[in-house]
């Protein structure tokens, strides 16, 4: 793994992949990935429009300006193409004590990108990456129950279910993985 921190450069290369923070270059591709049906099934139930694409976005670049770290652009390391968003950010989503202060981990792929180990590739990677340059040592994500693929990474990677919630009128199951797993602890 190669980490540099400078803007718009490759903060982390894999075999593969490229991660690279966000910029409004990515814009169109993210748009057309959020646009998608079967991609955003289990996030929100339905396709999201240009307006909210282009919010998520700015989200996405503020968290490397607030935090130093969060969700990286992935793109393919042989042509550039676009594969989708993965990485590690700060939700507020209101979950409590043993969930929100945690770095929450997330990925986002086009459906082209879907079932070739892109996901578990690039995540890791940035799991790597956090844990060297942010010494995090412990992660937390929510997962539909129903989105088996994303499950399925998740407990490749290590995480482990410990919790389940209703977010945005929708099941979800809650994982965390790291040195402090199942210890309700706190950051």
């Amino acid at each position: 793994m190669e980490g540099t921190q400078a803007r718009g450069e490759p903060v982390i290369e894999t075999e593969r992949l490229l991660l690279a923070r966000p910029t409004l270059a990515d814009f169109e591709d993210s748009c057309a990935m959020l646009s998608d049906a079967s991609v955003m099934a289990f996030i929100g139930g339905k396709p999201l429009g240009r307006e909210d694409a282009w919010n998520k976005l700015l989200r996405n670049i503020g968290h490397w300006a607030a935090f130093g770290h969060g969700i990286f652009t992935v793109r393919a390391k042989d042509g550039g193409r676009f594969l989708g968003e993965v990485g590690i950010g700060h939700f507020a989503r209101g979950f409590g004590a043993s969930f929100d202060p945690f770095p929450e981990a997330a990925w986002i792929l086009v459906s082209a990108a879907h079932g070739r180990g892109y996901a578990t590739e690039a995540v890791q990677a940035a799991h790597a990456w956090m844990a060297e340059v942010h010494k995090a040592k412990r992660t937390v994500c929510l997962i539909h129950p129903d989105n088996l693929p994303s499950v399925r990474v998740a407990e490749k990677l290590g995480y482990r279910r410990f919790g389940e919630v209703r977010y945005r009128d929708a099941p979800g199951i809650l994982f965390e993985r790291g040195a402090q797993v199942g210890a309700g602890v706190t950051p």
